[in-house]
């Protein structure tokens, strides 16, 4: 019988761990070479003045196996605020045991219990167990839309000429 999953808030105290988490989903994901960033900033942005974002550890017998890192967007047509789900991990093998399910229903319960109007996030093209897992549990995948992103050099040397 499998143990049964722990989901927490994380603490300044897992930030090495939930670094080490981000790591190994950028390395799933083929996107090593793009972690740029460090637990001291990770900290500071999750729990300074102000924090940015939040994250969910999710572990079995005190071993963290997956995670979920959020913010909060709005909508304005909706006219509300809502979840966007940054990042959504688990380690490949504690997977199929329903933590993935687990923390997006937290995230979900999470934007409700705030009155939010929507949780989202993106999934990339290539991850069809992903895709199918995410439409498994009722969301839509929205073909009409790509993400833009100005960062590093593109965002600092931006003119609009």
């Amino acid at each position: 019988m499998s143990q049964p999953t722990i989901l927490r808030r994380a603490t300044c105290e897992d930030v090495p761990v939930l670094f080490q988490l981000i790591q190994a989903l950028a390395e799933y994901e083929k996107l090593s070479d793009q972690v740029s960033g460090n637990q001291e900033n990770l900290k500071q942005h999750l729990f300074g003045s102000p924090s940015y974002a939040e994250a969910i550890l999710a572990e079995i017998e005190g071993k963290a196996v997956g995670f979920a890192l959020f913010f909060y967007s709005y909508s304005s047509f909706l006219t509300q605020p809502g979840i966007y789900l940054e990042d959504l991990f688990v380690l490949p093998e504690y997977r199929r045991q329903g933590i993935g399910k687990a923390l997006i229903t937290h995230l979900a319960e999470l934007a409700v219990s705030r009155g939010y109007g929507r949780l989202e996030w993106s999934v990339l093209d290539w991850n069809q167990p992903a895709i199918n897992f995410y439409q498994k549990i009722g969301a839509t995948v929205l073909p009409d839309w790509r993400i833009c992103r100005l960062t590093g050099e593109s965002l600092k040397q931006y003119d609009p000429k």
